[in-house]
């Protein structure tokens, strides 16, 4: 019995899939290893589904929704139409590894503003950061 070659690039929807997983895991300060537990595999597992590398089966997928406390259509929110996904499966991978919100500061300060509870204070801090990008950005534009 003969195996398929290996795909050049991960489908789109298993990156998707990942970068939800790593940014629910993150933003709850849980590790790798832990995720990995709950699930009965390594960490190095739980490294693969995030980057999309491996697929997540269906009993996994319901043991992380349950393990972070989702549901299973968490992984799928905000995915792009079938159109859009076709187009960036014809992309080279690397179109996916500078998402800036995939990354762990973003997601940690996502995470950390929505614990304000006060939402004034949070308009604030909003305004706060957007004026330091403002007057950086147009510092930088002078240089």
């Amino acid at each position: 019995m003969s195996r398929r070659p290996p795909k050049e690039a991960p489908d789109p929807i298993d990156i998707h899939v990942g970068q939800r997983l790593k940014a629910r895991r993150v933003g709850l300060r849980i590790s790798q290893s832990e995720i990995g537990a709950a699930l009965d595999v390594t960490f190095q597992q739980i490294q693969k589904y995030e980057n999309g590398a491996n697929r997540i089966g269906a009993s996994n997928l319901y043991k992380l929704a349950k393990a972070l406390n989702v549901d299973v259509s968490y992984f799928f929110e905000d995915m792009a139409s079938d159109a859009k996904l076709k187009a960036l499966s014809d992309q080279p991978a690397a179109h996916f590894s500078h998402d800036p919100m995939m990354q762990p500061e973003s997601i940690k300060l996502v995470h950390n503003y929505f614990r304000i509870a006060s939402a004034s204070v949070r308009a604030r801090v909003f305004q706060l950061v957007k004026s330091i990008a403002d007057q950086d950005g147009l510092e930088n534009a002078e240089n």
